[in-house]
């Protein structure tokens, strides 16, 4: 999910926020040593329960962003072949997805034993190791082997129709280049508004990246805006799609990325915004390693809580300790993700083993359980 482009320092401190915010979501939601704690602060608790999930938000209006500066930084498609850019892209998301995979089903199977608790996945199936290593587990309905696994089949799905939108709108417009610019940004809009007032607004498409297009969208809408010479005239347009949105459905998650899709216009055109700011080589930090945490978090969080909830299931302090240690165990093993697989210039031949390996470790599985 990270590309040269992203190496701007505010798109690092976002995504370092947003990606803090999502772990403790994910400390606060499955337990249970937020049970114990929740007992002593339940507004920060609930707070992280019900409503540190919109940073995801966040992380889908960043990711249009970010596609727009790769594929079409003039609002045209600058790439040759749309197939070359969306294998390129599966490449550097499922090698390191792939390597969280099996560290996650390790652990769960390491505490199902001893562990009772309804966020220890059950053993996977043979169906459920194929449809993840297709990206397709909640598209053919199969039980996640870890939390968030989810928004890596999205991200693909979004790119692939950014990828096609702007393929087709180029191929459309033949030679003439403001045409292309024109009917390239149209497609663009008219997905994003498609998404915002009719598909995510019935959770039947959940599962399809045209439910999330309009988070998406906005953020590539906002970097043609930032890099326009008439920004006033983007930020209306972004605002007036926003606001008949919310004004047809309130969302709260359409709110929170209409106004980071807004913010991140005017921050990016105000250049050393927040350059001084206290920790802000710490944020940058983790939002370059955002991925990886994103992916490891939830097996080293489950470990965490294992532990704690085996030893000291009622202690407040320790259970309190326990939250702290496996949002820094979560960077920890993020950051040793990002530097030992992210950061390596993945190739097809390596994401096809590691894609075997999976599917592997699934056969594996199956023919454990016949034997037993």
């Amino acid at each position: 999910m990270n590309s040269p482009i992203s190496r701007n320092p505010l798109i690092d401190v976002i995504k370092g926020l947003a990606c803090a915010v999502i772990v403790w979501h994910h400390l606060a939601f499955y337990g249970p040593m937020s049970d114990v704690v929740h007992l002593q602060a339940p507004t920060l608790i609930e707070w992280l329960y019900n409503n540190a999930r919109m940073a995801v938000q966040v992380f889908l209006v960043l990711g249009g962003y970010l596609a727009a500066a790769s594929l079409a930084p003039q609002q045209v498609a600058r790439f040759d072949s749309a197939s070359a850019q969306l294998l390129r892209r599966f490449v550097r998301l499922v090698v390191p997805y792939a390597v969280a995979l099996l560290l996650a089903v390790g652990v769960a199977a390491l505490v199902r034993p001893w562990f009772e608790h309804p966020s220890v996945p059950d053993a996977p199936s043979l169906s459920q190791w194929l449809a993840h290593a297709l990206l397709l587990q909640d598209v053919v309905g199969e039980e996640a082997l870890s939390a968030g696994v989810w928004y890596v089949a999205i991200d693909f799905q979004l790119f692939v129709l950014s990828v096609g939108l702007l393929a087709a709108g180029r191929a459309w417009s033949g030679q003439h280049h403001h045409r292309a610019v024109f009917v390239s940004t149209l497609m663009v809009v008219l997905l994003t508004g498609a998404s915002l007032l009719f598909f995510n607004r019935d959770p039947a498409w959940d599962q399809w990246g045209v439910y999330f297009f309009g988070a998406y969208g906005l953020g590539m809408l906002s970097y043609w805006a930032v890099h326009a010479s008439r920004p006033s005239l983007w930020l209306a347009g972004m605002a007036l799609l926003g606001v008949v949105a919310l004004g047809l459905d309130f969302r709260v998650r359409i709110a929170v990325a209409l106004g980071t899709a807004l913010a991140l216009v005017l921050l990016m055109r105000c250049p050393g915004v927040g350059a001084r700011w206290p920790g802000i080589a710490l944020l940058q930090r983790w939002g370059q390693m955002s991925y990886s945490v994103f992916l490891v978090h939830f097996p080293v969080c489950l470990l965490v809580n294992a532990v704690v909830s085996h030893f000291w299931p009622q202690s407040l302090w320790v259970n309190s300790a326990g939250l702290v240690l496996a949002f820094a165990l979560s960077l920890a093993v993020g950051r040793i993700l990002y530097l030992r697989v992210e950061c390596r210039v993945p190739s097809w031949t390596l994401a096809w083993r590691w894609q075997a390996s999976l599917v592997g470790m699934g056969l594996l599985v199956v023919w454990l359980e016949l034997l037993a």
